[in-house]
């Protein structure tokens, strides 16, 4: 799995493409379905004890996923003493993750995940920030047009919306100095919000941009049972599928939807799920609904997660729970792909 930075380059992205990138809103619809996968692997510290294998790429295109968006943790594994410098094994793994996908023909998302350090103390982490977008934009510089950078996951505490708007510009500079024509995914403060898209600022002379939303309403059914959100012994709370309850996703996304259309941006649904404490059938009857209303839109999505919390692969028992499966992606659909 070890590769040499400019050897794994020639293995994955071959000659560096010609000026010009998908157009954004075709590249959204290309994404089709994905899964968010890799962000608490340990494969980033030691590739020995990765849970992600070679194996999974295959059996997640098989299974009908188009892309993956990439959950990147990376600032432990920054080198404060020397300008925030990238750790090699670090950029080994990136580039096994990249060839792998490519071979399997999957889009990739490069998600900034580091969104609780920047959420706790903006200042503090605006070097950082920047210094991974410079090399990661620059390592990945030749990389396939299949490989789209999302600046930062879930902005939210205090990188306030009005803050947000000024690191995403300034990321987005830098991004631009090595990638100009690359397609970059945003999101609005407040966790992507849809309530928050009102207060996102893009710049208005950049046409390779795609806006992502992320969804878990009904927080009280989507999380319950999860500590990170005091809901621990919140259990028991069901979806049932009410012509209700179907109407507040569908109201929810037809928001988002007017104003993409108002701003002329692609959609991406960039996270949605049902934490694995909710009951089998709720969840089964819920990603149902939201991954089928989200493709009424027109949109593309990521489920929430690959094999932790969320849970859609059983990596203990390294098989798919094929009902959280189906619930996303039905057997005839995973046919036709």
């Amino acid at each position: 799995m070890k590769l040499l930075p400019a050897l794994c380059l020639l293995l994955v992205c071959g000659q560096a493409p010609a000026p010009g990138a998908p157009d954004a809103h075709e590249q959204a619809r290309q994404l089709g379905r994905g899964l968010n996968v890799l962000g608490d692997d340990p494969i980033w510290i030691n590739p020995a004890k990765g849970r992600f294998k070679d194996v999974h790429f295959q059996q997640i295109r098989e299974a009908g996923f188009n892309h993956l968006r990439v959950n990147l943790a990376p600032f432990r594994q920054m080198n404060p003493t020397n300008h925030w410098t990238l750790e090699p094994r670090w950029l080994d793994t990136l580039d096994w993750v990249l060839k792998q996908a490519q071979e399997q023909r999957l889009l990739v998302i490069l998600d900034l995940h580091e969104f609780l350090a920047l959420g706790r103390d903006p200042a503090a982490h605006r070097e950082p920030f920047l210094a991974f977008w410079r090399q990661a934009a620059r390592h990945c510089r030749a990389a396939p047009e299949t490989v789209l950078f999302e600046i930062l996951n879930e902005p939210s505490e205090k990188l306030t919306p009005a803050l947000w708007n000024d690191y995403l510009r300034e990321a987005l500079a830098v991004i631009r100095d090595s990638n100009p024509h690359r397609n970059v995914i945003i999101g609005p403060g407040e966790w992507n919000a849809i309530n928050s898209l009102p207060s996102l600022s893009l710049p208005p002379d950049d046409p390779h941009l795609i806006v992502t939303i992320h969804y878990y309403q009904p927080f009280a059914f989507t999380h319950q049972g999860a500590s990170w959100v005091n809901l621990t012994d919140k259990v028991g709370v069901e979806w049932t599928g009410t012509a209700e309850e179907r109407k507040a996703i569908g109201d929810d996304f037809a928001r988002a939807a007017a104003w993409a259309r108002q701003h002329q941006r692609p959609l991406y649904l960039g996270e949605f799920g049902a934490y694995d404490k909710a009951p089998m059938d709720s969840r089964i009857r819920y990603l149902e609904a939201v991954a089928r209303a989200a493709e009424a839109q027109g949109w593309s999505w990521s489920y929430w997660r690959f094999g932790r919390d969320f849970v859609v692969y059983d990596t203990r028992r390294q098989a798919w729970v094929e009902p959280i499966l189906r619930a996303l992606i039905p057997a005839d659909a995973s046919q036709s792909r």
